[in-house]
């Protein structure tokens, strides 16, 4: 039997290169094309497609927002980015909201089938430099995180503090200790972070 694979894909041509190269396959079939967000949204489930290629910038909304709304209606379906896009911030967008990988649209047509087959198996297809982005993400992260724990429990309180927007004198209230206190321990906090600013400070903490 078939795997039925569905296709997410704004411009027509790549979408019909992608076509035809998985109706060719032995062990694939093309089930369905979709050429913007809402239809995809309206009709996937109809196909129930084992993988889904999906484009990251649809003609009316981004390919990651159609993953968040569509990943726990076919939580066995593997979605997988295939993009031009090596945003970060889009990158991870993706990842967290179900995308089982993440391929840029300059791959082989030979790598994107045996990525498609290899996420049948339980793996992650990335291009190369997604998964160096995304192996980056992380090792930053466990940095982070170390430095963090640095932090005593009071100055780690006045963190969280400072990142819910309160002002000095509103922790130091909370704290029972002066604005000067608040002020010291801030200071400490900026040190041990490496960070010169609260913006930074916050951005730490929010980033783990």
């Amino acid at each position: 039997m078939k795997t039925k694979i569905a296709i997410v894909e704004d411009e027509k041509t790549y979408s019909n290169m992608l076509k035809k190269i998985i109706d060719y396959q032995d062990d694939l079939m093309c089930v369905a094309q979709f050429f913007n967000g809402k239809t995809a949204i309206e009709n996937l489930q109809n196909y129930a497609p084992e993988v889904v290629l999906m484009d990251v910038q649809l003609q009316d909304m981004l390919g990651t927002e159609v993953v968040k709304k569509m990943k726990p209606l076919l939580p066995d379906s593997k979605f997988i980015m295939c993009t031009t896009y090596e945003d970060e911030e889009v990158i991870f967008e993706a990842l967290k909201n179900g995308a089982s990988g993440y391929l840029l649209k300059d791959e082989s047509l030979q790598k994107i089938i045996q990525s498609i087959k290899d996420s049948l198996q339980g793996s992650s297809p990335m291009s190369n430099s997604i998964a160096q982005k995304v192996f980056h993400f992380f090792q930053k992260k466990n940095i982070s995180e170390k430095i963090l724990e640095t932090l005593s429990e009071k100055e780690s309180e006045i963190l969280k503090l400072l990142s819910k927007g309160f002002l000095y004198k509103e922790i130091a209230d909370q704290k029972c200790i002066s604005i000067e206190t608040v002020k010291k321990h801030i200071g400490h906090i900026y040190r041990k972070l490496h960070v010169a600013n609260k913006i930074e400070a916050v951005n730490m903490l929010k980033n783990n």
